[in-house]
């Protein structure tokens, strides 16, 4: 789940008749690029989120190819996700303003928000040194966190509680996309100095556990991290 989901634009106990359309165009049309006539503008402005997303990867992947003291590419691939939360703000408000909402918006901005503050935020991650079997472990499961925290929001938002608006009162587990709070402490690691080349100069350094080649302690904000994602008791009012 997002800071919006497409499922508090739609009413909430029957589909609109524009999404039953949609519905039937998806299920009839057969054409190759049917599904596009079922898109709006606020689902394009989602499709840029991910785009972002999958830019900060790429990123990560070109600064562990380069040399290990030029942080360029490092700084791009944390500079693209604060854009990618800035389209995920911006598809809501676009829907609104228009009035229009997309069967495939809530799908959209969920997997969207997996690659641009799941999976992004830990290549990052592995980029900047975290690579020991256990760290990838851990890294590993603050994505899978994010992936099971999008689901369960899926599957539960139509009975979580509503205002007056048929908006839902609060985040069940943190927002994923307050992933970015780790974001910034990278991009504040690599302003620091504190990350020298991309290796063993990771905040807080190795333990030596004597097997995997150790663990980088930092990770473990990783997996507080994706504890609070699929917590069921932590309630977040949305603003």
């Amino acid at each position: 789940m997002s800071l919006r989901s497409s499922a508090d634009k739609k009413a909430p106990n029957a589909p609109q008749p524009s999404q039953e359309k949609q519905a039937k165009l998806l299920a009839s049309d057969t054409g190759h690029f049917s599904m596009i006539k079922a898109l709006h503008l606020a689902d394009l402005i989602t499709e840029l989120n991910g785009f972002c997303g999958f830019m900060s990867i790429l990123s990560s992947m070109r600064y562990c190819l380069g040399p290990p003291d030029s942080f360029g590419n490092m700084w791009a691939a944390l500079a693209f996700m604060p854009f990618g939360l800035f389209f995920d703000f911006m598809d809501g408000k676009v829907a609104r303003w228009r009035g229009k909402s997309s069967l495939m918006g809530q799908e959209l901005d969920s997997l969207a928000d997996l690659i641009s503050f799941g999976v992004a935020p830990a290549a990052c991650a592995f980029a900047l040194g975290l690579r020991t079997p256990l760290d990838t472990l851990f890294l590993s499961f603050f994505v899978l966190c994010g992936l099971t925290r999008l689901a369960r929001f899926n599957v539960t938002v139509s009975s979580l509680p509503k205002d007056s608006t048929g908006k839902s009162k609060y985040f069940e587990g943190t927002p994923i996309p307050t992933s970015l709070g780790i974001v910034s402490g990278m991009a504040w690691c690599v302003w620091s100095g504190m990350v020298e080349g991309g290796s063993q100069g990771v905040l807080g350094g190795v333990w030596d556990l004597g097997f995997g080649g150790g663990v980088h302690p930092i990770v473990g904000i990783f997996v507080g991290w994706g504890c609070a994602m699929v917590s069921k008791s932590i309630h977040i009012p949305k603003p």
